[in-house]
């Protein structure tokens, strides 16, 4: 049966989140108007206020309520220290666990010619405008190891060593209790090649 009006559109709606595809929003719209209708409504209110209320920092360019973040307005930051990640959730995963004190910014992308993204979708003369200002002396590059993230980190680091700032590219290879013989070889080739002495 072909659904039509409200409940085919609260199911196509529902499928702009990542990996759900037809039957996971078929079985979200069903279990919300069937089990969960005051659930339903709060998400419905919740996802209004936030999208009323939440915006860019304009310093680093995260999400955020007030005009700059809780990162970039924390006097305990290390403003000298700059990560660049790619989006929002990344800087939220770093802040939780890793204990790095400095400050973000967000490309909210990464370099993609095909898809026309380049730097001015990045907004990189904004990145570059911090560069110039002297404040930061080390850009960790923390984009992923996708090959638009390699580009990205690329053209990054020569935009800083123009300004004659030290770059470091977080470390990847071999994952936590991981086996070798299950290790992808592009994976294992940069774990060996990055091996640290013991």
């Amino acid at each position: 049966m072909q659904q039509t009006g409200a409940l085919a559109q609260l199911m196509r709606a529902l499928r702009c989140l990542p990996g759900i595809g037809p039957k996971s929003a078929q079985r979200m719209t069903f279990h919300l108007l069937q089990r969960d209708r005051e659930g339903a409504r709060q998400l419905a209110e919740s996802l209004l206020q936030a999208l009323d209320k939440i915006g860019h920092c304009r310093q680093c360019r995260t999400l955020t309520e007030g005009e700059v973040c809780a990162v970039c307005a924390s006097p305990r930051r290390e403003r000298s220290l700059l990560c660049v990640v790619e989006t929002p959730a990344e800087v939220f995963a770093i802040d939780q666990v890793t204990g790095y004190q400095g400050v973000f910014f967000v490309l909210n992308g990464r370099l993609s010619p095909l898809d026309g993204i380049g730097p001015a979708e990045l907004r990189l003369d904004l990145l570059e405008h911090r560069l110039q200002s002297g404040e930061v002396s080390e850009i960790i590059l923390a984009t992923n190891t996708t090959v638009e993230g390699e580009a990205t980190a690329h053209y990054i680091h020569e935009m800083a060593r123009r300004h004659a700032i030290t770059t470091s590219r977080l470390a990847y290879g071999m994952p936590l209790g991981g086996e070798l013989e299950y290790i992808d070889g592009a994976t294992l080739s940069h774990a060996f090649n990055g091996r640290k002495t013991f």
